[in-house]
């Protein structure tokens, strides 16, 4: 928190959990988030982009689904699987203080990956899209010739 602004906000706009104002951002962290990450949890970072007043992560986030994760999969228990997940984190800074954080990923590739969404039946993929990001000669999805374009 002694990084933050004192109107600090943070939403994971997937799931919408977070909190404006520093005692929501404290609460959240305090009850959602931190102890609240398996154990082999890492973190893969692909690119950062740094402005004056932003800065913007790309990353991939791998854990096994082993506990439960209040802040990105509220209300579902553990699965055991593994998952590989892409993120974008877009953090707003003011005289030298985070005042936001965005944090974005693509939902439909985490419930594929914990088996709650059938990707043979949506144009969604799974980890797939981590691996695609860390080495871009793997071949592009198929998607367009399933769906018989």
């Amino acid at each position: 928190m002694a990084t933050m602004s004192e109107r600090p906000y943070l939403i994971h706009v997937p799931v919408l959990t977070g909190g404006y104002g520093r005692e929501e951002v404290r609460r959240f962290y305090e009850r959602y988030f931190i102890g609240r990450w398996p154990s082999d949890t890492t973190l893969t970072p692909i690119s950062r982009t740094v402005g004056q007043s932003r800065v913007v992560d790309e990353f991939v986030l791998s854990f096994t689904h082993d506990i439960a994760m209040p802040a990105i999969l509220p209300g579902v228990a553990p699965t055991g699987r593994h998952v590989d997940l892409p993120h974008v984190v877009i953090m707003g800074i003011i005289g030298g203080k985070v005042t936001y954080e965005h944090i974005y990923w693509d939902q439909a590739a985490l419930l594929v990956q914990i088996g709650m969404l059938d990707p043979a039946k949506l144009p969604v993929s799974g980890a797939e899209q981590a691996a695609r990001l860390l080495d871009p000669t793997l071949p592009a999805n198929t998607l367009i010739e399933r769906a018989g374009e």
